[in-house]
């Protein structure tokens, strides 16, 4: 079971626009094998880190007004969100090693 967040197109304002700390967005959907692959990875960092960033996942399936808004085209779209605003984009699954780079900036 995942510790992120789920966030769907009538939350996604308050829990990551609205949030004072940077949010890492994972747009997926349920058929997507690379999906499968870096849940776990943002699990990881979500636990690595809970003071300094949350993690939250998207269904672009279930939700298609905030996958539009956001032109999500691919999963896995992997978005940090600071100040309501997407500051940083990693599009398709990476290691641990490679996101926690991707996002060291956050991390504190």
């Amino acid at each position: 079971m995942s510790s992120a967040q789920i966030v769907t197109d009538e939350t996604f304002e308050n829990d990551v626009l609205r949030n004072s700390r940077p949010v890492i967005v994972e747009a997926w959907a349920e058929w997507c094998g690379p999906c499968r692959q870096v849940g776990p990875v943002l699990d990881a960092i979500a636990a690595d880190h809970p003071d300094t960033i949350d993690v939250v996942k998207l269904d672009v399936d279930e939700n298609p007004l905030t996958a539009r808004a956001y032109q999500i085209l691919q999963v896995p779209t992997i978005s940090v969100f600071s100040g309501g605003e997407v500051v940083k984009q990693v599009i398709g699954a990476r290691s641990k090693s490679a996101l926690l780079r991707e996002f060291a900036d956050f991390l504190g």
